[in-house]
C-alpha cells in the first residue's frame, strides 16, 4: 500500500466506509498560513497527477494549489467524503464525482482537462507502468459476439433522438473532415464522406462492404454520389431501423442494404470494404479476424479503409471513459494496426493522420450539446447530462494534447498493381 492509499485508509472508519462529512470550521487552515490534513492530503494528489495549474478549494474554504502557474481553473470540492473518494481512485471517481455535482469546476471544462493531460507524466517507463496497472484494475469487457453485442448496445441504443441533438444533419458519429478552417460540422462531415470515398477510389457500378456504419450516413453518400451498391453491417439495432427508415425516404433502399449482424459474419465479394469508427470496439485480440474478412471478401483488385481512433503507443483508453461511455473500446497503435493486415499480407498504401480534425469537430459537437443541455435532462437527468459533457470535453482535450489520434489507413491485396501513383485524386475538386 502506497503512503497516498494509506492516508485514505486512516481517514475512513473501521468498517471501510468514509467517515460522514463534518460542519465547516471557519477559519479555513490557509488563512494562517498551514494546510489542513485534507489539503496536505489534497496536495499529495498533486503531486501524483503532475503539478497542474489547478486551484482546489476544499468544502471549508481553504484553497490548494501546486504550481506556481496561474490557474487555469478552480476545482471545488463538496465534502471530506468527495476528497477521499477522489484520492482512492481519481481515474474513476473524478469522472463519477463530477457526473454527480460534488466536484464542480469554475473555468473552462475543455482547458481544466488539458491542464490535467499536460502535468502528467508521458515517459514511456512510467506510461508502461500506468497502463498496466489501469488494465489490471480496470478490467475491459472483451469483444466476443455476445460481448460485442453488449457493448454497442451500452453505448449506441441510448436514443436517436439524442444523438440528433448535437451531431448535425448528417448523423455521422466519427472524425469530419475540415478542407477548409471554416467549414461547417455538416459540410466537414460531407467532405470526410468524399474524402473516404476517393481514397478508395470508387467507381459507379462497383459493390462495397461497410463494417460498422452508425447511423447509414456514409452508405448512402456512397450511394447516392458515387453510383455503387453498399451492403452495411451494424449490431445496434437502433442505428439500424433509423438507416433503413432513412434509406427508404430518400429513395436509396434498393442501393444501399442495412444488415443488423457482427462483422464476423460478412459473406460475399466486394471491390471495396470500409470501416469507419468501428475498429475501437473490435479488440486487438480480434484484429487477425477482421482482417481474415477483409481479405475473404476483397478480390484480388480490391482497395479497403479503416478509420479508427488511436495511439502513439499502446495504452487503454481512460478507465472512465470505458468504464461509464464506451465499454470494451481501446484505440489501437499503428503496431497493434498492423495485426489486421501482416497476418493476410495486405499492402498498406497511405496512412493519414486527422488528429486536429477530430478535435474541431468534437467542439463542434459539444457546442450542439450545450445548447442542448436543458433537453438532455429531461430526456435523461443531470447527472446524465454532465457525464456526456465531461466526456466530449476529455475527448477535445486528449486529441489537442496528442494522447490520442484519429488514423485512416488504406489497404490492398499485395498483388493489386492498380492503385494511384500519386495523392492527386483526393484532392482533385
Amino acid at each position: 500500500m502506497s503512503a497516498l492509499e494509506r492516508e485514505v485508509a486512516s481517514s475512513a472508519d473501521r468498517t471501510g466506509h468514509v467517515a460522514p462529512t463534518a460542519e465547516p470550521t471557519p477559519p479555513p487552515p490557509a488563512a494562517t498560513g498551514r494546510l489542513s490534513v485534507e489539503g496536505k492530503l489534497l496536495r499529495r494528489l498533486l503531486s501524483f497527477i503532475g503539478n497542474p495549474p489547478i486551484e482546489f478549494v476544499l468544502w471549508t474554504g481553504e484553497r490548494v494549489s501546486a504550481s506556481g502557474a496561474p490557474a487555469v481553473a478552480r476545482v471545488q470540492l463538496r465534502d471530506r467524503a468527495t476528497l477521499l473518494g477522489l484520492v482512492k481512485d481519481p481515474h474513476i471517481s473524478f469522472g463519477d464525482l463530477y457526473s454527480e455535482g460534488r466536484v464542480t469546476i469554475d473555468g473552462d471544462l475543455v482547458q481544466f482537462i488539458e491542464a490535467m493531460y499536460h502535468a502528467a507524466p508521458v515517459q514511456p517507463k512510467a506510461v508502461r507502468t500506468l497502463g498496466s496497472i489501469l488494465r489490471g484494475a480496470h478490467r475491459l469487457r472483451r469483444n466476443t459476439l455476445t460481448g460485442s453485442r453488449e457493448n454497442i448496445h451500452h453505448h449506441y441504443d441510448i436514443g436517436n433522438e439524442f444523438y440528433s441533438l448535437w451531431l448535425g444533419s448528417t448523423m455521422a458519429y466519427t472524425c469530419a473532415y475540415y478542407p477548409r478552417p471554416d467549414a461547417t460540422l455538416d459540410e466537414a462531415q460531407i467532405a470526410k464522406f468524399d474524402h473516404v470515398c476517393r481514397k478508395v477510389q470508387l467507381r459507379a457500378g462497383e459493390s462495397v462492404v461497410e463494417a460498422g456504419f452508425g447511423w447509414g450516413g456514409l452508405a448512402l453518400h456512397m450511394a447516392r454520389h458515387y453510383g455503387v451498391k453498399v451492403r452495411a453491417f451494424n449490431i445496434s439495432h437502433e442505428q439500424v431501423m433509423y438507416a433503413r427508415e432513412r434509406a427508404a425516404r430518400e429513395g436509396l433502399s434498393s442501393q444501399v442494404e442495412y444488415v443488423e449482424d457482427d462483422y464476423r459474419n460478412i459473406s460475399g465479394r466486394y471491390d471495396a470494404f470500409v470501416s469507419v469508427g468501428m475498429l475501437e470496439h473490435v479488440g486487438v485480440e480480434n484484429y487477425p479476424t477482421l482482417g481474415g474478412v477483409a481479405h475473404k471478401v476483397l478480390g484480388s483488385n480490391g482497395r479497403g479503409l479503416i478509420h479508427s481512433i488511436g495511439r502513439n503507443r499502446p495504452a487503454p483508453l481512460h478507465p472512465w471513459i470505458t468504464k461509464r461511455i464506451f465499454p470494451g473500446a481501446y484505440p489501437p497503435s499503428i503496431a497493434e494496426f498492423m495485426q489486421i493486415f501482416e497476418p493476410w499480407d495486405f499492402s498498406v498504401l497511405d496512412i493519414e493522420n486527422l488528429r486536429l480534425h477530430y478535435a474541431r469537430t468534437l467542439t463542434h459537437w459539444l457546442e450542439l450539446y450545450d445548447k442542448s443541455a436543458e433537453r438532455v435532462r429531461a430526456m435523461f437527468d443531470a447527472k446524465f447530462e454532465r457525464m456526456w459533457r465531461l466526456y466530449l470535453a476529455g475527448s477535445i482535450a486528449g486529441f489537442t494534447q496528442g494522447s490520442l489520434q484519429l488514423f485512416q489507413v488504406v489497404f490492398a491485396p499485395r498483388g493489386n498493381n492498380n492503385v494511384p501513383m500519386t495523392r492527386a485524386h483526393l484532392y482533385a475538386s
